[in-house]
């Protein structure tokens, strides 16, 4: 049997806090502890170690995320409770907003009562592409897009697009394509949201 130093200085202890151990190491710890019972004092410490230290490296996750993915899910919901499949047009230089009102009027893609800062409802999916409609009340951080260019067709309200060093104001009408590889953040500049028709498509 180890002594309590050895058990302490073995990296066993740390191992069981996270629980990647294995089943050998396991049962040594568990009789450790049952014959040294001060290693509990000992293990707290190492988990408010670990939380002390995951708290100081947290990353503040994207705010667009969430909306993101619970438009991703009210999608899914409404296709199984029987909504066809739709293809809205893809988003040109040409585009007007009257392309859209098919969705736009729609009754169940109207903006809520309550979201925080952004909401959205997907108009159309495929592999390749996916289209939303999506309000803003406040921006969107800084991203870059590797893989999917994004083009914003302004609806309603007004925003700043900046990308790289260069703002882009717009309006209701406005196009607007954002190059792959370039920081891009958008700044609503009207007092309602700034509704638009979202275009992310496979690069």
């Amino acid at each position: 049997m180890l002594s309590i130093e050895e058990i302490k200085e073995s990296g066993l202890l740390e191992s069981y806090v996270i629980g990647e151990i294995t089943e050998d190491s396991l049962l040594l710890v568990e009789q450790a502890i049952t014959d040294y019972p001060e290693l509990r004092n000992e293990i707290q410490e190492i988990e408010l170690s670990f939380a002390t230290y995951a708290k100081a490296h947290e990353l503040a996750p994207n705010p667009t995320s969430k909306p993101m993915l619970m438009a991703v899910l009210a999608y899914k919901l409404r296709l199984e409770s029987g909504e066809a499949v739709s293809n809205p047009p893809l988003i040109s230089n040409n585009s007007k907003i009257s392309d859209y009102s098919e969705w736009l009027d729609n009754p169940i893609l109207q903006e809520p009562d309550a979201y925080d800062k952004m909401h959205g409802h997907i108009i159309g999916a495929s592999k390749e592409n996916k289209m939303l409609i999506v309000w803003l009340t406040d921006g969107a951080p800084p991203e870059i897009h590797t893989d999917e260019l994004e083009t914003f067709l302004i609806v309603e309200g007004s925003c700043d697009i900046t990308i790289g060093d260069n703002m882009h104001s717009l309006v209701p009408g406005d196009i607007l394509s954002i190059p792959l590889h370039l920081s891009h953040h958008v700044r609503v500049t009207s007092d309602i949201a700034c509704k638009i028709i979202l275009q992310r498509k496979a690069a």
